[in-house]
């Protein structure tokens, strides 16, 4: 491996950790947060739930089985940094086409490794995820000053950052012909001589995972922008909405909140993931809450409360739904057992419901993927006649 330059990740309290930098060589300022994960950093670097962020990762060593072609969750990285403890220097994995070093830096996303990340992590347990850079060696005060006037993730709206096309089809889901199958059913599965049900899926930042689910459990899904109104999803004429993951506050988002509003209010079915379920808790006139450190794993454990099962479950998000601002009409159906904060919602009169986890992620592994299958069977329940 080449030798690399010195590098720095400096903290907003002032707790500065020294490295090596790899990836893109300028400077990246976001808050700082930790994912225990052991695997999947593909996965994490190229989920947009992650704009605005300096991602550290708790596992020892990372870059091992270098980067595929195939488990991108967007067509680039959102995120503002990575940070992990050693930077394999070897690559071994059939798939593996390019080296993580290699593919952050094509994507501009700068890096550090050599630091003491358990030192990190502990640091930002006690203190709670902050603002932070890494930077090439310099002077500790100037970059001190440069990160205080970076923007906090409070009242960010990264979503617009993130989501910014037109409408499009995706008729894919998994190419596998093993679990995946057998799990969530065969792909585009209807009854016959009877049309896929449509979903709309509001992209607030979607993992490609997420929609190839929507496909294989028999839905024909077009992706709308997070921007799109609620006038132009219907004029579709959708049978479902699926309000996807995404970055940043859900406060911020009074936009979306409107929309969903008005899409609840004509009784079609919607399941929401992550950001989505933070914005129907919104919609349905309760709040959200900053986390200290938020959830970033897939060790997870989550009890559906009306059967008691336990889902160990992968998770990403910096904030939660208020349980006590939750409105009569809504409960509150999933618990996460490591904190007792919410992880899931329904409506109790509308098809509505969601969750605060990953259930596409599967590090289960196929714990949460009956969420997708209860979706589809919701919206052939309140399909119209003749559908």
């Amino acid at each position: 491996m080449l030798k690399r330059k010195p590098g720095i990740l400096l903290l907003e309290d002032g707790r500065a950790f020294r490295g090596r930098i790899f990836g893109a060589p300028q400077k990246g300022f976001g808050e700082v947060v930790f994912n225990t994960a052991l695997s999947g950093y593909q996965e994490i670097i190229t989920d947009p739930s992650y704009a605005g962020q300096i991602v550290t990762m708790t596992a020892t060593q990372i870059g091992n089985y270098g980067i595929n072609i195939e488990d991108d969750e967007a067509e680039k990285p959102w995120l503002s940094g990575f940070v992990c403890r050693e930077l394999s220097g070897i690559v071994s994995n059939f798939r593996s086409r390019r080296t993580l070093d290699d593919f952050l830096r094509a994507s501009g996303v700068p890096a550090i490794d050599g630091i003491d990340t358990r030192a990190l992590t502990l640091h930002l347990r006690k203190h709670g995820a902050m603002r932070g850079v890494i930077a090439a060696e310099q002077n500790a005060e100037t970059l001190l000053e440069e990160v205080k006037a970076s923007p906090t993730m409070e009242g960010q709206d990264l979503v617009k950052v993130v989501s910014n096309h037109e409408p499009y089809d995706l008729n894919t889901g998994y190419d596998s012909p093993f679990a995946e199958d057998s799990i969530l059913g065969t792909q585009g599965s209807h009854a016959a001589g009877t049309a896929a049900l449509r979903c709309a899926a509001i992209d607030y930042g979607a993992k490609k995972n997420i929609l190839r689910c929507l496909v294989q459990v028999g839905f024909q899904v077009r992706v709308f922008s997070a921007t799109a109104t609620a006038e132009e999803i219907l004029a579709w004429g959708p049978d479902a909405v699926f309000l996807s993951n995404g970055p940043g506050d859900p406060a911020a988002l009074d936009y979306a909140i409107k929309e969903i509003k008005t899409l609840v209010a004509r009784k079609l079915p919607v399941f929401g993931i992550c950001l989505g379920h933070q914005l129907l808790t919104w919609a349905f006139g309760g709040k959200t809450y900053k986390l200290k450190f938020g959830h970033h794993a897939a060790n997870h454990p989550v009890m559906e409360l009306a059967t008691g099962k336990v889902e160990i479950t992968s998770q990403n998000h910096g904030f939660a739904t208020d349980p006590d601002s939750l409105p009569d009409d809504v409960e509150v159906t999933h618990i996460n057992q490591n904190d007792g904060t919410v992880s899931g919602i329904r409506h109790k009169n509308l098809p509505v419901f969601s969750v605060q986890y990953h259930p596409e992620a599967s590090p289960g592994p196929h714990d949460s993927l009956h969420l997708f299958r209860r979706f589809h069977a919701l919206a052939i329940e309140h399909a119209p006649a003749g559908a």
